[in-house]
């Protein structure tokens, strides 16, 4: 592929259909995204390799919500890794990019003594999804165990236990360079998902990861047929075909999937983007008294904030702030 081509496919997520398997999808490419992401924090690797995970499940789920909605994913866990949050907030209007964002909370000496999997340092724990439809409306959540041998199996006994959807992901990712260039994080995948039929029952006992659900349970006939031989086209992907950027998304489709007639739709961009801001620090501190918000006061006279998300520092003085503030704070560069 052309430089061109890389570069038109990077941070994108192209949603697709396969008409004769009845299958809806997505292919992201993740590239600068995950670089400032990760760039945020100096993670560890192991931690760094599931936030990458993690961002790339999020912009594969997320593009199917309506502009202006946010869908968050979180991971929390009893391991040496703690949380895992993102965002994927959906676009302003027609033709804007979505905004993503992430960070993780984790014990660094306890991720530093572990010799295992990534996956493993999250222990038992949750894996959760929050879809905010903006005011007026009440957020939806849903939730199962982490379950199975990494985020993408926590995902697909996700949709199968609380949606009922047969899904499934490939994904790959990894820091790359080009020749004599620097090294660089760089995530792609494909989700692929059973279009619903009817009202949603499984169709025979729960055989999935800890006794959950899973694809099998909820189609029979022509439908599990084409559900696994869409399954089994997609396992041929090679990990540098996911990722790219050799191999354009609607290439891959097309070696993958031509029997089942692929059609693609309009490729949605995506780049990193915070909403955090002094305005909303201001609020959340607009319930402590004068007396608490003292307590918070550094030895230099200032009520300090740090987004964890994109690192941004706020600075405010204290009779700016809590019940009884008349007016903001201000930001200052951290």
């Amino acid at each position: 592929m052309s430089l061109a081509g890389q570069i038109a496919w990077d941070d994108t997520i192209l949603p697709f259909q396969l008409d004769r398997a009845d299958v809806r999808g997505r292919v992201a490419r993740l590239d600068a995204v995950l670089e400032t992401i990760l760039d945020q924090h100096a993670y560890p690797g192991p931690v760094a390799a599931l936030i990458a995970e993690a961002v790339l499940l999020t912009a594969l789920i997320g593009q199917t919500i309506k502009r202006r909605w946010r869908l968050s994913l979180q991971i929390r866990g009893q391991g040496p890794v703690k949380l895992i949050a993102t965002d994927y907030f959906g676009p302003a209007a027609e033709g804007e990019p979505a905004r993503m964002r992430a960070y993780a909370g984790f014990d660094a000496a306890a991720v530093a003594a572990h010799g295992g999997a990534p996956f493993e340092l999250v222990g038992e724990g949750v894996f959760a999804i929050l879809v905010d439809q903006g005011p007026g409306a009440a957020p939806y959540q849903g939730m199962t165990p982490v379950a199975g041998a990494s985020l993408a199996d926590c995902a697909e006994t996700y949709f199968a236990q609380s949606e009922q959807l047969p899904t499934r992901f490939a994904l790959a990712m990894g820091e790359a360079s080009a020749p004599g260039g620097p090294s660089r994080w760089r995530s792609g995948g494909v989700m692929l998902q059973h279009m619903p039929k009817g009202g949603p029952e499984a169709k025979q006992a729960a055989s999935g990861f800890d006794g959950l659900l899973a694809a099998r349970d909820m189609l029979d006939g022509a439908d599990a047929d084409n559900w696994e031989r869409a399954v089994t086209l997609l396992g041929t992907a090679e990990a540098t075909e996911l990722i790219g950027p050799h191999v354009g998304p609607d290439q891959l489709l097309l070696r993958l999937f031509h029997e089942e007639v692929p059609r693609v739709y309009t490729p949605q961009p995506v780049r990193f983007g915070c909403t955090c801001g002094p305005e909303k620090v201001v609020r959340s501190l607009s319930i402590y008294s004068a007396g608490e918000i003292a307590s918070m006061t550094t030895p230099e006279g200032k009520v300090t904030a740090d987004c964890q998300f994109c690192g941004a520092h706020y600075e405010f003085d204290p009779g700016d702030l809590g019940a009884d503030a008349r007016s903001g704070g201000r930001a200052g560069a951290g």
